[in-house]
């Protein structure tokens, strides 16, 4: 039987990019893996379109960067990266699709290339030539070599793959999951269970396969996916007393993974983080624990307080802090919940069964864990929010007691209770095209505030932020309306927008990023309302949001006092 091309297998992704029927791109990924016979080709087909290159689990990256793939484009098409190819990545508002474009049309590209019907596990060993190449001379080199094989189609999904990240065809990790089992006549719980435990698409597809879900077994030292939370605004709750609540610290969500001397530390985006903690790592392994997986917090801890999330930034991305980065922002893991633990996955026990032995655990080894407090009523929640407050901390979560470990789900299990940061009175600059269930109208929009009268700027309104939620149906579908009247440029899947639609957002928080233009960046950004009443001068300023930012930084935590928040 002929074997799948990666040409046809990357027009079955644009198929789906192009679909805007979730069950129909599912339909359309379970059928093309259906065709893959080759066990190395399978595992590769669900790969690439929900890990990329490489798997997550390998911490292996290309290390091709956008940049290093535009030059390359454009010394391949024999035309200037700064005068031809960054406009026309503007236009496009994608580097990817503007090397697909530019392949199609520009005659040298067309003439260097002969393509060839390439396997997925050419594309694999391509992908590893990269990861091996230490230069960007190497990678531009293996670049020409590789395009000169390759369809236009193809190009730009191999460098969306060199991504690591979404391929943006509107298609998630959980529906690469449903096609798996689709594809082979399982039950999509199963699977998704067996990817759980297993950490890899390539692997869950092979066992739905060959009919062996049933033999998944759990490994330490791969990233799991993390239960969530939702909003408790969005979600009515009839029985408080079926909850217990713990304050929420204003810190990184982190799994760690524990057996004897070896420890790993995974973000909350499933990446290996332990070498920017290497206190947190001396810590478990002075405690020579059995095989053990925490999930909680990691917070600046100093004093008897839990610092603010900015004194965390001060460590987050340093793989090897020194002395003095130690020194200034200690930090401490708080365990708030337990996946595996006494040689056993622990998922799908009841949130007070993991509990206990949480506790169990943590007096044994005397390890930091949240206080968990009952509530009975409205007024239960209302003093342990403010008490929450005071003690600096964002807020509360509130967890149902008899709920398993919903990996990867956002369900009503956990519940978070948060005052916002504050609100601010915002300009849409841009509007960015959504997909998938989106596809079709303006859903994502960059938000700006004014500058008109600061003498630092030239411009009338500079970005804050990005928003995509918190508004209903009906208020995108008239801000969509409006959209088209404000037009005045046009940025591929981009619209710059005359500067009359003004929204009022709330946010978590202000941190300082120098980065962006205004020095500053909003956490958690969402629609509060849509202010048809104002217009671009009642929009705030920046001297607005630099005080609520000093503001802010006088509000310091206070000591989390015995039985409060933590027990040590």
């Amino acid at each position: 039987m002929k074997k799948v091309t990666f040409r046809e297998y990357c027009l079955v992704l644009q198929n789906i990019r192009e679909t805007r029927s979730t069950n129909s791109k599912i339909t359309a990924l379970s059928e093309c893996l259906s065709k893959f016979k080759n066990n190395d080709e399978l595992f590769l087909a669900a790969q690439f379109i929900g890990e990329g290159a490489f798997e997550e689990i390998s911490g292996k990256k290309a290390s091709v960067g956008s940049r290093t793939s535009g030059l390359a484009a454009a010394s391949f098409c024999n035309i200037d990266y700064d005068r031809v190819f960054k406009p026309c990545r503007t236009a496009t508002g994608s580097s990817s699709e503007t090397i697909e474009r530019l392949m199609e049309n520009i005659p040298e590209a067309i003439n260097q290339r002969e393509p060839q019907e390439l396997l997925l596990t050419d594309v694999r060993d391509i992908f590893e030539q990269l990861f091996q190449a230490g230069t960007r001379a190497g990678k531009e080199a293996i670049l020409w070599e590789t395009w000169k094989k390759m369809t236009p189609v193809e190009i730009k999904f191999f460098i969306r793959m060199l991504g690591q990240g979404s391929l943006r065809i509107g298609f998630e990790t959980r529906s690469v999951v449903a096609s798996i089992a689709e594809a082979f006549g399982k039950i999509r719980e199963e699977v998704r269970y067996t990817h759980m435990i297993t950490g890899s698409l390539g692997q869950t597809a092979i066992l739905a396969k060959e009919n062996r879900l049933n033999e998944a077994r759990f490994q330490l030292f791969h990233p799991l996916s993390f239960m969530l939370a939702s909003p408790i605004e969005s979600r009515s709750i009839e029985n408080l007393e079926e909850y217990v609540a713990e304050e929420k610290f204003d810190g990184m969500r982190a799994q760690v993974h524990v057996d004897g001397e070896t420890i790993k530390i995974f973000s909350r985006d499933l990446n290996d983080v332990t070498h920017s903690f290497p206190d947190i790592v001396d810590f478990f392994k002075a405690r020579e624990m059995p095989p053990t997986v925490f999930d909680g917090e990691i917070c600046v801890y100093k004093n008897d307080t839990i610092l603010s999330f900015q004194m965390l930034q001060k460590r987050m991305g340093i793989k090897k802090p020194g002395r003095k980065i130690l020194q200034l922002y200690p930090v401490l893991y708080i365990c708030y919940d337990l996946v595996f633990a006494r040689g056993e996955p622990i998922f799908d026990f009841s949130l007070e069964k993991r509990r206990n032995l949480l506790e169990q655990i943590t007096a044994q080894y005397n390890l930091p864990v949240t206080n968990q407090m009952s509530i009975e009523n409205p007024d239960d929640l209302e003093f342990l929010f403010q008490r929450a407050l005071d003690h600096g901390n964002e807020g509360l979560m509130l967890k149902l007691k008899n709920s398993p470990y919903e990996y990867g789900q956002r369900r009503k299990s956990w519940l978070k209770v948060k005052k916002p940061g504050g609100s601010l009175d915002t300009v849409i600059m841009y509007a960015h095209a959504g997909s998938g269930k989106r596809g079709g109208t303006y859903s994502d929009f960059t938000l700006g505030i004014s500058v008109k009268d600061d003498e630092r700027y030239e411009e009338e309104f500079i970005p804050i932020g990005k928003a995509y939620g918190g508004y209903t149906d009906e208020e995108l579908k008239m801000m969509n309306r409006k959209i088209k009247e404000l037009t005045v440029e046009r940025y591929g899947p981009t619209l710059g927008l005359l500067p009359k639609l003004v929204v009022e957002i709330e946010f978590d928080d202000i941190q300082l990023n120098n980065r962006t233009k205004a020095g500053y960046t909003l956490r958690l950004p969402r629609f509060r309302s849509i202010r048809w009443d104002l217009g671009p001068a009642d929009v705030n300023t920046l001297k607005d949001v630099e005080e609520l930012y000093t503001q802010k930084l006088m509000n310091q935590p206070k000591q989390q006092s015995e039985n409060s928040s933590i027990i040590f």
